[in-house]
């Protein structure tokens, strides 16, 4: 259920807009530290009003807005609350790793999807950018490898020729797992003339099948 009718009305409300227009100024005119104190139901709609405060002093090129959060549970919350607010995909989470970096464990196919699908939209900027990214204190505190946002994807499209071989050579220069059966995430399989691919960042795998 869409919430962004509520959004609109609280910018008659005189707190709230002193709050936003204080929290979307420039950081070097404010004289001291800006604290807010607010219930958790109000969150999601300061943030998106300091982003669209942010957006309207920013045009072409608005900055994005990060909201850190205290655990991975409350940044899933806050995206979710988020949603109703703002448009589909305005609003995106970068996950933490699940695993200790002294862990022999790979991280969640799903969460490296996610990760990365954040990076990208980021990178490309313009319309594709998320207005807020939220994330978990421990994703701020993990380290990212330098670069790997501008990794380029490995690109198919309907209709156009590609050579059997290459793509192999492309998905497996791109970190893709080689197995029998695709079953997650970064992962493709070959059988014949068929190439079963898993990207990072689709909800299912696609299937490519080559003819000539």
């Amino acid at each position: 259920m869409s919430l962004s009718g509520l959004a609109q009305a609280l910018t008659h409300e005189p707190s709230y807009t002193a709050i936003i227009t204080q929290a979307g100024a420039d950081p070097k005119a404010r004289l001291d530290e800006f604290l807010i104190g607010s219930p958790d139901g109000a969150r999601p709609f300061l943030l998106a009003g300091i982003a669209q405060q942010l957006a309207a002093q920013n045009e072409p090129t608005p900055p994005v807005l990060l909201a850190v959060t205290a655990t991975d549970r409350e940044a899933e919350d806050t995206v979710t609350a988020l949603e109703s607010v703002l448009e589909p995909g305005q609003a995106q989470l970068f996950p933490a790793w699940e695993t200790l970096p002294h862990e022999r464990l790979s991280p969640r196919s799903d969460t490296v999807g996610q990760r990365l699908a954040v990076l990208r939209a980021l990178a490309a900027g313009g319309a594709s950018a998320p207005r807020i990214v939220v994330v978990p204190i421990r994703s701020v505190l993990q380290p990212l490898v330098a670069g790997l946002e501008k990794m380029q994807p490995v690109t198919l499209r309907v209709g156009e020729e590609q050579d059997f071989d290459a793509l192999i050579r492309s998905l497996a220069s791109a970190a893709y797992s080689r197995v029998d059966l695709v079953s997650k995430r970064g992962e493709f399989a070959v059988r014949g003339g068929i190439i079963d691919i898993f990207s990072p960042t689709a909800a299912h795998p696609a299937r490519i099948e080559f003819f000539g």
